[in-house]
C-alpha cells in the first residue's frame, strides 16, 4: 500500500486499546458510533458460529461501519482501526455479561479450566480492508464463591467478554497463559504492529 500516516482513527470505547496504542507510540482520534446507530448489533452471534469465525465477521462489521462514519461526517482519510474479543469455552462464545447472576455463572464456568481468547484487530481504508487474528490460552485456577463475588462487587466484569479483564484484580487468577496478554487484553501487540505497518502508520519501535 502506498500511504503513509501520522494518526489514525480509533473506533473503540476501551481504554485499554486506547493505552496500549498510546504506549506504542501511535496517534489516534476516537472515532466512536452516533447515537443513532445499533453497536450493539454488529455483535450479535449468527447461530452455530464457530469462536474465530465470529470474532472475524465482527470485525470487518466494525471496519466497514466505522469507515462509513468517516464519509458520513466528511472527516480526513486516515486508516481506521477496530478490533473485538471474545472467550470461548469450547466452541461456546461468552460474550459480556448482562447481570451479576450472568458474570458469577460465566465465571464458575471458567474455573479450574483452560478457555481460548481471541482478538480480531482490524483496518480499513478507502477500498482496502483487512483483519487479522490472535489466539490465546489461558487456564484459571479453581475459584471460590467468595471470591467470584469479590470480583463482581469490584465491577470489572462489567463490559468484558468473559466476565474478566486480565489487566486487573484476575490476573491473581490466571495460572497459566500462552499467547499474547496483549490479546488478551483486547489489542495483539505483534499482530497489531503489522497490520499498521501495512497500512504506513509506524509504531515507536
Amino acid at each position: 500500500m502506498a500511504f503513509h500516516h501520522n494518526s489514525i482513527y480509533l473506533a473503540s470505547q476501551s481504554p485499554r486499546r486506547q493505552q496500549l496504542l498510546t504506549e506504542w507510540g501511535v496517534a489516534f482520534d476516537l472515532l466512536l458510533p452516533s447515537d443513532d446507530e445499533d453497536a450493539e448489533a454488529l455483535e450479535r452471534v449468527l447461530p452455530a458460529e464457530a469462536p474465530g469465525r465470529y470474532v472475524r465477521r465482527v470485525t470487518g462489521l466494525k471496519v466497514r461501519a466505522a469507515l462509513a462514519r468517516v464519509q458520513a461526517r466528511g472527516l480526513p482519510a486516515r486508516p481506521v482501526l477496530c478490533a473485538d474479543t471474545t472467550v470461548a469455552l469450547g466452541m461456546e462464545i461468552l460474550g459480556k455479561p448482562e447481570s451479576p447472576a450472568h458474570a458469577r455463572e460465566m465465571l464458575r464456568r471458567l474455573s479450574g479450566h483452560s478457555h481460548r481468547v481471541l482478538t480480531a484487530v482490524g483496518m480499513g481504508q478507502g477500498d482496502q480492508l483487512e483483519v487479522v487474528v490472535s489466539r490465546s490460552q489461558v487456564s484459571f485456577m479453581d475459584l471460590s464463591a467468595q471470591q467470584i463475588d469479590a470480583y463482581i462487587d469490584s465491577g470489572e466484569p462489567f463490559g468484558k467478554a468473559g466476565a474478566y479483564g486480565i489487566q486487573g484484580l484476575a490476573a491473581l487468577w490466571v495460572s497459566h497463559l500462552s499467547g499474547s496478554y496483549s490479546g488478551v487484553m483486547g489489542l495483539p501487540a505483534h499482530e497489531t504492529r503489522q497490520i499498521l505497518q501495512r497500512f504506513g502508520v509506524d509504531t515507536r519501535v
